[in-house]
């Protein structure tokens, strides 16, 4: 999202089993049965039998849930919101995972995903992403409120509009920090171990996936800021224009883009790699798939510059690490973010998704960069001056390589 979970590497593939979603309305109908309710393991997890052939609840104990539902049906002073229990109920098992990237999103927050993943949204500009238990901006989008405002990656949200957001999860601050246009938003951030207090003024946003021109010196210029479904597409338009103008050569801009979806990714590798490994991914350790590019591509022996920063994230780094392995573009900024896994997104009724760890990639060179992100070739820092003046020294050294 956008002041949202960071886009992830995703991928479409129908879920092999079935939905937990549709577990739940057993449990929910369960709730209000009286007199005939049966245990919460019964309903939960009776359909559901694991790889090793038991079913979930002959391995979850589920006495205390069922104790504590018994006690707030008797106890509680006020009325229980069986929608808001049953994702309550359904959030805390996937987070219980202990994977920052797994996820439940409940039919609201899937349809802001949509919005956001569709590139239009109203609020700050900024991907959020849960840390070591803090709410932290993965990326603030270029050009938009949050880094117009002086927001950087890797910022931690330690306060909004003056509350605590140390609690918060990525969910809860999103819905804090989104708003009405017009309206401001006040972010207390912890950079570098100081506090900066930064009003940022909500706006719509609507963000275009690629971003393309002719610069001065013959040079095209490609910026992508999300893989999406029309990102390849687009590029590929780009890529066209930038042939019948006979580029010298190209810069592609990646910076503060936090990913997006797998094969698009892919594609976009395939303006460059000529039937060239993209990407492998591997589960438990076992490849599991090697993701390759097509055949005659438009861009091949065209010199190449890929600007990259602590805000490519994911997809933007499978793009990065398969171009660099291969040898056809070189890398200049600052080290990109470090996310070397893959998400599944499933559908569940009621509109509901679970995101999920399905497995991690591997550049072509076989690195996986999680936590530990892409050194660039040419490191070059923009400094709060550079940002202040509008500056940007990474992509001018990446236009004097070209020169």
């Amino acid at each position: 999202m956008k002041e949202r979970e960071s886009s992830e590497v995703r991928r479409r593939r129908w879920p092999k089993h079935v939905s937990i979603g549709t577990l739940l309305i057993a449990v929910v109908l369960a709730f209000v049965a009286g007199n005939r309710f049966q245990t919460i393991g019964d309903y939960f997890f009776a359909p559901y039998t694991n790889k090793g052939g038991q079913t979930l609840s002959q391995n979850l104990d589920f006495s205390t849930t069922e104790k504590v539902f018994d006690l707030l049906k008797k106890k509680y002073d006020g009325e229980l919101d069986m929608q808001k229990l049953q994702d309550g109920l359904t959030r805390g098992l996937v987070d219980a995972a202990g994977d920052p990237y797994t996820t439940f999103l409940s039919a609201e927050e899937a349809a802001e995903f949509k919005e956001d993943l569709d590139g239009t949204f109203t609020g700050i500009g900024a991907e959020l992403l849960e840390q070591n238990g803090a709410v932290m901006i993965s990326t603030p989008l270029s050009g938009f409120p949050a880094e117009k405002a002086g927001v950087r990656a890797r910022d931690i949200i330690v306060k909004i509009d003056g509350e605590d957001a140390s609690q918060l999860s990525v969910a809860d601050a999103v819905k804090k920090i989104r708003g009405e246009a017009g309206t401001t938003v006040k972010l207390t951030l912890l950079r570098n171990g100081q506090q900066i207090e930064i009003p940022i003024v909500r706006e719509k946003i609507t963000v275009p996936s690629v971003e393309s021109e002719i610069l001065e010196g013959n040079v095209g210029y490609l910026k992508i800021t999300r893989f999406s479904d029309d990102t390849y597409q687009l590029a590929s338009e780009a890529a066209a224009d930038f042939k019948s103008k006979n580029v010298k050569g190209i810069v592609l801009d990646v910076r503060n883009n936090g990913g997006g979806l797998l094969d698009s990714s892919v594609k976009v590798a395939g303006l460059w790699l000529d039937n060239k490994v993209v990407v492998e991914e591997r589960e438990g350790g076992k490849t599991t798939a090697s993701l390759r590019t097509g055949n005659n591509p438009p861009l091949a022996g065209i010199p190449t510059k890929m600007l990259i920063n602590e805000g490519s994230a994911s997809a933007s780094e499978i793009l990065a690490g398969a171009l660099h392995d291969h040898k056809v573009a070189t890398l200049i900024g600052a080290k990109s973010f470090g996310k070397g896994s893959v998400q599944e997104l499933i559908d569940l009724p009621g509109g509901a998704q679970l995101k999920v760890t399905v497995a991690h990639w591997f550049t072509p060179n076989g690195v996986n960069v999680n936590k530990e992100g892409i050194k660039p070739d040419i490191e070059v820092t923009l400094t709060e001056e550079d940002f202040k003046n509008s500056r940007d020294p990474q992509k001018d050294r990446a236009l004097q390589e070209l020169k």
